[in-house]
């Protein structure tokens, strides 16, 4: 039994921006393989090297998070807003015309776009232990932005489960999926408890559907984005 999908950083492809000033890396999105113009939610980092204008998304929500790097000044419909804090959400418009200044130098951002006649999304960040338990229909997004992570979770019926690896783990790494125990010995999913869990590096995230919970420990600082139906 598995709950949860679980979503390598190492497994993920850089993408370039046209305008050559940054790269995006898609963590993950839904429907399971949307492009950028049928996604409901789309959750990515991006690595941004030069400033400039944001590319236009009607319809859609935007939610930025600074992780790394100085921070930057976003003009948002002819209003500056300065996204310096790391960690902090920063909500805007996708219809809106938004231009980019970096405030010192080269940054990492966090980014959840949601298309509004479908999907809201609410972020959060977290610095100590927490659970998640998205209710049916709802989807939960927990991302390491800084440190470690060691993630449990159950299936609806409450039993403890290993966490599914997605299609694009590499062949052989299944087994790093499953529950291990602090000393790293593997355990079976039944042996899963308060003590024992994945690991998650900087940038691993778990998406976990509704019916699922997942306890998380964090060393360090996760995002959970709650992906909910609009309308409800």
């Amino acid at each position: 039994m598995t709950a949860g999908r679980l979503f390598r950083a190492q497994d993920r492809t850089a993408t370039s921006w046209r305008n050559g000033g940054g790269v995006t890396r898609e963590v993950a999105a839904g429907p399971a393989g949307a492009g950028l113009d049928d996604f409901a939610w789309r959750v990515s980092l991006a690595d941004v090297a030069a400033g400039g204008p944001f590319s236009s998304f009607p319809g859609v929500d935007r939610v930025i998070t600074v992780v790394e790097g100085p921070g930057m000044e976003l003009t948002v419909d002819g209003t500056p807003h300065t996204v310096a804090e790391p960690y902090a959400p920063f909500p805007f418009s996708g219809d809106a015309v938004t231009e980019c200044r970096l405030l010192g130098g080269p940054l990492v951002d966090f980014n959840v776009m949601t298309r509004r006649a479908t999907t809201t999304a609410r972020v959060r960040t977290e610095r100590e232990a927490f659970s998640v338990a998205p209710e049916e229909g709802t989807e939960a997004l927990v991302i390491v932005l800084a440190g470690t992570a060691t993630a449990t979770t159950t299936d609806a019926k409450g039993d403890a489960t290993a966490i599914a690896p997605t299609d694009a783990s590499p062949a052989g790494t299944a087994d790093a999926l499953a529950p291990i125990a602090a000393n790293g010995d593997a355990l079976a999913p039944a042996a899963a408890n308060g003590l024992a869990g994945t690991a998650l590096g900087r940038y691993d995230a778990v998406l976990l559907s509704g019916g699922e919970t997942g306890a998380f420990r964090v060393d360090g600082v996760a995002a959970v984005v709650t992906l909910t139906p609009a309308g409800t």
